[in-house]
């Protein structure tokens, strides 16, 4: 099993695939959740968006609580595979730095739905052993994926040489501190480029040899 798929086993843990009924009501209650908000989600809301009753919900995920902490499982899942599959797809260092950064930058409306969902998921997880339990598994798989970016660079000479965890924790960092930066800026549709190219310029300068 790849890492990312332990982000979207059942609520319960049991390894249980998705059934497709689950999948669509997690989707749904995604887009719910970047227009409501986590805390003014209904399971009225989701229902209502994906056409059923609800009635249904409890009998997939018994309480919102487990409808949030799945479709949040789903979605970091979606993000870490979509990074794992870009720096695969090139050879070089400096290619995978490239190809990640457009893979987490991928739209403006997708990414600001994800990173107001992302968010308000932090609250939650400050407070919450389950959700901090999948905010820290996503972090170690992304952080995973930027080390693994970092010593193919310094394989290539072309990266300085540290510690490639502790520089994997900076280039987090930065694209979610840029993120935070973007999603505030009022502009944020016609400023999507213009940031992802910070990103990455941000990201190489940090690592290249000299830098």
């Amino acid at each position: 099993m790849a890492q990312s798929d332990t982000l979207i086993q059942a609520p319960g843990g049991d390894g249980e695939a998705l059934a497709p009924k689950q999948a669509h009501l997690i989707r749904s209650a995604y887009k719910m959740m970047g227009e409501k908000g986590l805390n003014r989600l209904s399971l009225q809301d989701v229902a209502d968006e994906a056409g059923v009753s609800k009635a249904i919900l409890p009998y997939y995920f018994e309480s919102k609580e487990n409808l949030i902490l799945l479709t949040m499982r789903w979605v970091l899942a979606r993000v870490a595979q979509r990074i794992r599959e870009a720096i695969n797809e090139v050879s070089s260092a400096e290619e995978k730095v490239s190809a990640m950064v457009d893979a987490i930058f991928v739209g403006p409306e997708s990414n600001r739905r994800f990173y107001l969902v992302f968010f308000d998921f932090l609250g939650y997880a400050a407070r919450n052993d389950r959700f901090a339990d999948v905010g820290a598994t996503f972090h170690e798989i992304c952080n995973g994926l930027y080390a693994e970016v970092v010593r193919t660079g310094q394989k290539e000479g072309v990266f300085r040489e540290m510690d490639a965890g502790e520089a994997a924790t900076v280039v987090r960092a930065l694209v979610d501190g840029l993120f935070t930066q973007w999603v505030q800026d009022k502009n944020w549709e016609k400023t999507h480029a213009e940031y992802r190219e910070m990103c990455k310029r941000s990201v190489l300068a940090y690592l290249l040899t000299g830098a």
